[in-house]
């Protein structure tokens, strides 16, 4: 049971997964959202709110959730599947999906800061 074993790729894949799932309902357990809806006056076009509002808030959550935490399942089992189609076994302790979410997360950061950068002197941006 090392971390070249198909069973190690799965229990792995699952734990993000579940983990995923676990986050997202502590942080929006927290915020209260149907509560706070109803405070400001907004409501959910077709729902009333109350009871009815906070299904339909769980269910789209609920939905979003499981494609960002499959999404998030496959790129934490990304190096282990490169390395098993390279050849390079090492490939999945040099290249950790960490590393990969930090590098994309930075990328992204700078581009919207540049963005801003060429916004505030009246440039045009290159992401379109």
């Amino acid at each position: 049971f090392g971390a070249t074993s198909p069973l190690y790729w799965l229990m792995y894949f699952f734990l993000v997964v579940g983990f995923t799932y676990f986050y997202t309902a502590v942080v929006f357990q927290q915020q209260n959202l149907p509560e706070t809806l109803q405070k400001q006056g907004g409501l959910i076009p077709g729902r009333r709110a109350g009871r009815e509002t906070a299904v339909y808030l769980n269910r789209v959550l609920n939905r979003i959730t499981l494609l960002g935490a499959l999404f998030l399942g496959a790129i934490a089992i990304s190096p282990f599947l490169l390395g098993l189609a390279t050849g390079a076994q090492q490939l999945s302790t040099t290249l950790s999906a960490t590393g990969i979410l930090i590098v994309v997360g930075v990328v992204l950061d700078t581009m919207k800061q540049l963005e801003s950068q060429l916004m505030m002197r009246n440039y045009e941006g290159f992401i379109k």
